[in-house]
Order: structure tokens, then sequence, then C-alpha cells
């Protein structure tokens, strides 16, 4: 009932070249070289040198991730510091308003 359809090739339009055939060569061998004489490894890592250029953005770049860590951290203090103060004064009001309606009774 549900069959999927499968899509034929398109057929190639334009020039088409045909397939070329290789044929196999000899291989030669190569008369022998002596390996080369032992040299001083070179260094894994390369040197880093520092111009004042680079001393200088790596100073600014560093102070601005200390201010900004800075400011996030104090926002966040700042943050907890107003929730709890809102906190203790709606316990301030809660109590009072507790405190007040057992007197009346």
């Amino acid at each position: 009932m549900l069959r999927p359809k499968i899509p034929t090739m398109p057929t190639p339009t334009g020039h088409v070249t045909p397939p070329t055939v290789m044929e196999p060569t000899a291989v030669v061998p190569c008369a022998q070289t002596p390996p080369p004489a032992a040299t001083t490894p070179a260094p894994s890592r390369p040197v880093v040198q520092l111009t004042p250029g680079t001393v200088l953005a790596l100073v600014g770049g560093g102070t601005a991730v200390v201010l900004v860590v800075g400011a996030v951290l104090v926002s966040m203090l700042l943050a907890v510091a107003v929730t709890g103060a809102s906190v203790a004064v709606v316990a301030v009001v809660l109590r009072s308003l507790l405190a007040s309606e057992t007197k009346r009774r």
C-alpha cells in the first residue's frame, strides 16, 4: 500500500570523459644513502618573547578581568544583603501583626 519511491539516478549531461586505464610501472631500487649525522633536537616548545606592548596588554587584560569579577561579586553580595534586609522587615511586620492580634482577644 505505502511503498517508498526510490529516485532514479539521472543520466549525466554534457561532455563525459571515458575512464582511463592505468598501467603498472616497474619499481627500481635506488642506491642506499647513509643516514644523516646526528643533529641537535629542536626545542619542543617555542620561546615566548615578551615585548613592552605584550606586557602592557597582559596587565590591561588582567586588570579588566579583576574589575569585572569584582563587580559581579559585589553585585551578588548586594543582592543577598537586600534580600536579607527585606526578609527581616517582613518578619518584624508579621511579628507585630501577630502580637497585636493576640492582644485584642
